[in-house]
């Protein structure tokens, strides 16, 4: 009788190895043996394949991730998944991460995804979490994570000599990067006196979508906006054709691009619009787009065109803050042109924060990202590539100065409007760079914002205008025309032929028919 066989506990390491091994053709058989596993557990390992890729993807590289023989999730996944992309980033970034910042980044980002349940960022919880991601103890003392100069000077040299190689010019040199944009928020003191902040009405935005921007090294072939958010069909999209939307709209439950998400991306709207471009330019149809490490994003066999002449390259792990071109700038300035536009729309309404909550929607957002990508420069673009095209360097894009200026201009308007005269240029510039722990910027909470959604359908229907009311000879009143503003608006988003610019024009009336509600209002009281 044979003896029992030994019990083996594979590691993560082990399990992609039998993976590999798998679609190279071995037998479930042979690697049993090889293992010292039933074959049942090899059949197991292939069926759960895009489980543990993941898993091994979404972990720290540089960690003992690989020597983990175990998968177990966290209670809060979605939690888990955002905590670990925003610590890789700040590892990226060289910003030092302690047990204490850590705890206070997940309490954070559990309130701002609206999760349910008794969450404490205890000791506890930080450990198994550092255990999960194979996250090294000296990563939560607080000392100062440096990108790695060495890779990133290595990566720059071999990338050029590829460039070179393959005879690329820099209008077929492609880079992308994603970030969380908090679409609904304003400077704290633009809201109201610091008592009415207090009370339960504001908190910090949990409004989020994600933005990924990509464009060539010249700066001259700008891809529309990829914009991720959580929701299928927003409300506020209405009858809108997503198609007709001036920028790409994906939606996912998860805080960051998922593989599938970017795969298809990738392959509806990447590779065609290059190819289209490169034709236009008189160009072969050649191009290689350089990407994030690999946790973000499929493998990189996944990613290349039919005919294997549009591909991706990879960045080594802990070079983002050194060479990654989208994140030298171009994802900051757009989000300053986001947000200070933002700000000239609030006061170009010239209606309280309250009401201007209620009227913000994310398809405003998005039309308002979209413009402010529009106005990055090309030069911007050029300039954030110079680390790996040093020839380009002497193209500039907006600087710290053009920065401060446009903070200035801001802060000088702002201190003459109602509600915001405590406003300062040190309180725009915070705000123009916050990141995802915007402290510096408060919103209303969902219940005041869908306050009047709650009301009745027939007082709603009862609200709406008679056809007689269309008569030219009768008073028409701003109300009215508000709301067949808005309806025009629903039906152009429904069109497939109207221009970006209709569709701009338009609410640019809707906007100046509020201000003149409310200064009617005024009036009336």
């Amino acid at each position: 009788m044979l003896g029992k066989r030994k019990r083996v506990v594979l590691t993560i390491k082990d399990k992609l190895d039998i993976i590999k091994k798998l679609e190279e053709g071995i037998s479930f058989k042979k690697l049993s043996v090889v293992y010292g596993i039933g074959e049942s557990t090899v059949r197991d390992i292939k069926k759960n394949k895009e489980r543990i890729i993941n898993y091994a993807n979404s972990s720290d590289p540089t960690s003992g991730v690989s020597k983990r023989k175990s998968m177990k999730s966290s209670t809060y996944e979605e939690l888990d998944r955002v905590m670990i992309e925003w610590f890789n980033q700040q590892k990226t970034d060289g910003i030092p991460v302690s047990g204490t910042i850590c705890a206070k980044q997940a309490k954070f980002f559990f309130d701002a995804l609206g999760m349910e349940g008794d969450f404490n960022a205890s000791s506890g919880w930080l450990t198994r979490f550092k255990q999960r991601h194979g996250i090294p103890k000296a990563a939560g003392k607080g000392t100062k994570l440096k990108g790695d100069e060495t890779a990133a000077s290595e990566f720059c040299g071999n990338f050029q000599e590829f460039v070179e190689r393959e005879n690329l010019q820099p209008e077929q040199i492609y880079g992308a990067d994603q970030t969380g944009l908090f679409w609904k928020c304003l400077p704290s003191r633009t809201l109201a006196l610091e008592t009415e902040q207090n009370t339960s009405g504001y908190r910090s935005s949990r409004e989020r979508i994600i933005i990924m921007c990509c464009a060539n090294a010249t700066g001259l072939h700008k891809l529309n906006l990829c914009v991720v958010g959580k929701a299928k069909k927003p409300r506020a999209f209405k009858g809108a054709d997503l198609s007709n939307l001036p920028v790409t709209y994906f939606s996912q439950k998860s805080a960051w691009i998922e593989h599938s998400v970017f795969r298809q991306w990738f392959e509806k709207y990447f590779v065609p619009q290059v190819q289209k471009h490169l034709k236009s330019q008189g160009l072969l149809e050649k191009a290689v787009l350089l990407l994030d490490f690999p946790p973000a994003h499929p493998n990189e066999e996944l990613l290349s065109s039919d005919d294997g002449r549009i591909i991706v390259k990879y960045l080594p792990p802990n070079v983002t803050s050194l060479i990654q071109p989208m994140s030298q700038g171009v994802l900051a300035t757009v989000k300053r042109y986001y947000r200070a536009g933002l700000l000239q729309k609030y006061m170009g309404e010239g209606v309280d924060p309250k009401m201007f909550w209620k009227n913000l929607t994310v398809l405003d957002a998005i039309y308002e990202v979209s413009r402010a990508w529009n106005m990055v420069k090309s030069s911007t673009i050029t300039k954030a590539w110079k680390k790996l095209f040093p020839s380009n360097e002497e193209n500039a894009g907006m600087n710290i100065d053009e920065g401060a200026i446009l903070a200035a201009n801001l802060a000088t308007v702002l201190q003459n409007t109602e509600d915001c005269e405590h406003v300062d240029i040190e309180n725009i510039d915070q705000w123009f760079d916050s990141r995802s722990n915007d402290s510096s910027c408060q919103v209303l909470t969902d219940s005041e914002g869908t306050e009047d959604q709650a009301k009745p359908a027939e007082q709603k229907h009862s609200n709406k205008p008679r056809k007689a009311d269309l008569n030219p000879e009768k008073h028409i009143s701003h109300k009215a025309a508000l709301e067949w503003t808005e309806n025009l608006l629903d039906y152009l988003e429904q069109q497939d032929d109207m221009l970006l610019s209709d569709k701009l024009v338009l609410r640019r009336l809707r906007t100046i028919i509020r201000r003149k509600q409310k200064i009617q209002n005024n009036k009336n009281h």
